[in-house]
C-alpha cells in the first residue's frame, strides 16, 4: 500500500504490505488461477493450457506499476492486469491466451482480493487484539485490587478498584473479537458470478466451478453473486470501527492516568519511545497517541462504506470504487490502534501508591454518599443527604477531613429542632466507611467474576484463531 508518511506513522508495516500493489495484484492472480483450473477440472478448458495460465499468475510476470497506472483511465484494477496477465501467458502459449478470465468480470477478481486482502488484515488484527487482553488480564491479576477512584464527568466519584477499571478495557474488547469473527466469516466469501450474476458463459457447470475455486481459495461459497449486496461488507466494517473505537477509549483512559499530575499509570519509556525534542524529562504516552489518532479517523471511514452501499443495479457506478479505496485506510487504522496498545500494554506501570495518595488527597470527600447512605436508615434519605452537603462544605472551607467533620457533628448535641445524632454511628464503623479498601471492596467482588469469565472467553479465542493461517510467514 503506497502511503503518506503521516499515514505510515500511524499505521504499521505489516498492514501496509497487506495492501501494497503487489500484494493485491497477486491475490487478483491467485483468483484467476484458481479460476481458470476450476474450470479445466470441469471440462470447460483445456487442462495444458489451464497450467500454462495458472504458471504465468505470479506478480513478477507483470509491469506492476503500470497495471496500476493503466487502471484509473481503464475504468478498473482489473482491466489492465488481465490485459498484462493475457500478454504473459500470450508469450508462453499464444493458444491459450484466449481462455484467460473467461467467463468471469472485473468484479470477481476485485471483490475476491479484497476479500482475501482483508482475510490478511483482519489475522493480524485479531492477533495484536488478543495480545492486549492477555496483557490487560495479567495487570489486572497482578494490580486488580488495588483501590483507585472511579470518575465521572471527569471528577473524583467513588472509589473503585484497578480491576474493576481493567474490565471496562477487556470486555468491549473480548466482545469487539468474537463479533469481527462473527462479521468476517459472514462477510469474507467468495466472488464469482460473471458479468451480471448469472455465471451465465458457464452454463451449468457454473456452481461447480465456483466450489471449486472456493475451494481453492479457501473461502466460503456464498449462495450466489453479491456484487451490489453489500450489506455484510458494510457490517464488517461496522465492527472494524467499533472495535477501533474501544481502542481509542482505552487509550484515553491511559493518557488521562498517565498526565504527569495524575501519574497512576506510565506506558514504557526508553529506546527512544515517548521521549520530546525539547524537554528531557518528558515520558509521552505515545502509544495512546497513536490509538486516539486512529479512533479518531474510523468513523469517516465507515461511513463512507455505509454509503457506499446505494448500488445501482448488477454493477454499482463510483460506490463500488469508492469502497475500495477505505477499506485499506479503515484497516490500516484499526491496527495501528491495536498494535499500538498491543507493544505497551504489557509494560503499562501500575502506581497503586499514586492511586491510594489521590483517594487520600480529597479529604474523605468520595466517602460521603456511603456516609450518608448509613444516615439515612436513621434520620431520613433527604435529611442524610442535606447533613452530608453541609459537611462537606464544611470539609472543603475548613481543610479538614470528612471523616472528622461528621465525628464531631455525631458527638455533638442536636439543636433542639432536630433529632439527635449523637450515638446512631458507633465510631468504628464511621471509620470503616471511610476505609478505601473496604470502599473498593465492592468492586472487587463484581469485577472478580467478569474477569473470571473474560479469561476464559479470551482463551477460547486464543485457542481457534480462525485467520491464523493468513498471518506472516514467521508467525505460522
Amino acid at each position: 500500500m503506497s502511503a503518506a508518511v503521516f499515514e505510515r506513522f500511524l499505521s504499521t508495516p505489516e498492514l501496509l504490505d497487506v495492501f501494497d500493489e503487489r500484494a493485491v495484484l497477486q491475490a487478483m492472480l491467485d483468483f484467476e488461477a484458481a479460476l481458470v483450473r476450476a474450470q479445466a477440472a470441469e471440462g470447460l478448458v483445456p487442462a495444458p493450457a489451464a497450467e500454462v495460465i495458472a504458471g504465468a499468475c505470479r506478480v513478477e510476470r507483470i509491469d506492476a506499476g503500470a497495471v496500476v497506472a493503466a487502471s484509473g483511465r481503464a475504468g478498473s484494477l482489473a482491466i489492465p492486469l488481465v490485459k498484462a496477465l493475457t500478454g504473459a501467458v500470450a508469450q508462453d502459449d499464444p493458444d491459450a491466451a484466449g481462455y484467460v478470465h473467461w467467463g468471469s468480470t472485473s468484479q470477481d477478481v476485485i471483490d475476491t482480493a479484497l476479500v482475501m486482502s482483508v482475510r490478511r488484515a483482519l489475522a493480524l488484527i485479531d492477533r495484536d487484539v488478543g495480545t492486549l487482553v492477555a496483557s490487560l488480564l495479567a495487570l489486572a491479576e497482578r494490580h486488580g485490587d488495588a483501590p483507585m477512584l472511579g470518575r465521572t464527568l471527569m471528577q473524583p466519584a467513588q472509589v473503585v478498584s484497578f480491576g474493576f477499571k481493567a474490565v471496562a478495557w477487556i470486555a468491549p474488547l473480548v466482545r469487539g473479537q468474537e463479533r469481527l469473527r462473527r462479521a468476517g466469516a459472514a462477510a469474507l466469501q467468495l466472488q464469482l458470478g460473471g458479468a451480471v450474476g448469472t455465471l451465465a458463459v458457464m452454463g451449468e457447470r457454473g456452481e461447480a466451478v465456483a466450489r471449486r475455486v472456493a475451494a481453492a481459495l479457501r473461502l466460503p461459497l456464498p449462495p450466489g453473486a453479491w456484487h451490489t449486496q453489500r450489506d455484510e461488507l458494510a457490517s464488517l466494517a461496522c465492527e472494524v470501527g467499533v472495535l477501533t473505537g474501544t481502542l481509542g477509549k482505552i487509550a484515553r483512559d491511559v493518557s488521562l492516568m498517565a498526565q504527569g499530575e495524575v501519574g497512576e499509570l506510565a506506558e514504557p519509556s526508553g529506546g527512544g519511545r515517548g521521549g520530546s525534542s525539547a524537554m528531557p524529562h518528558k515520558r509521552n504516552p505515545v502509544a495512546s497517541m497513536v490509538a486516539l489518532s486512529n479512533a479518531l479517523r474510523v468513523p469517516h471511514r465507515v461511513a463512507a462504506l455505509l454509503a457506499a452501499m446505494v448500488q445501482e443495479h448488477e454493477r454499482g457506478i463510483g460506490n463500488w470504487q469508492a469502497e475500495l479505496a477505505e477499506w485499506a485506510s479503515l484497516l490500516a487504522s484499526a491496527h495501528g490502534a491495536a498494535k499500538a496498545l498491543a507493544d505497551v500494554a504489557g509494560a503499562l506501570h501500575v502506581d497503586a501508591a499514586r492511586m491510594r495518595a489521590h483517594i487520600d488527597a480529597l479529604q474523605g470527600l468520595v466517602f460521603a454518599e456511603a456516609v450518608s447512605m448509613r444516615l439515612a436508615g436513621r434520620i431520613g434519605k433527604a435529611r442524610a443527604h442535606a447533613l452530608l452537603e453541609q459537611w462537606s462544605q464544611q470539609a472543603v472551607r475548613e481543610g479538614r477531613h470528612l471523616r472528622d467533620v461528621t465525628a464531631d457533628a455525631l458527638h455533638a448535641d442536636a439543636p433542639p429542632a432536630d433529632p439527635p445524632l449523637r450515638g446512631i454511628v458507633a465510631d468504628d464503623e464511621l471509620a470503616a466507611l471511610f476505609d478505601p479498601a473496604r470502599a473498593a471492596a465492592r468492586a472487587i467482588v463484581v469485577s472478580a467474576p467478569r474477569l473470571a469469565s473474560l479469561r476464559e472467553r479470551a482463551r477460547a479465542l486464543d485457542a481457534s484463531p480462525p485467520w491464523a493461517a493468513w498471518l506472516p510467514a514467521t508467525e505460522h
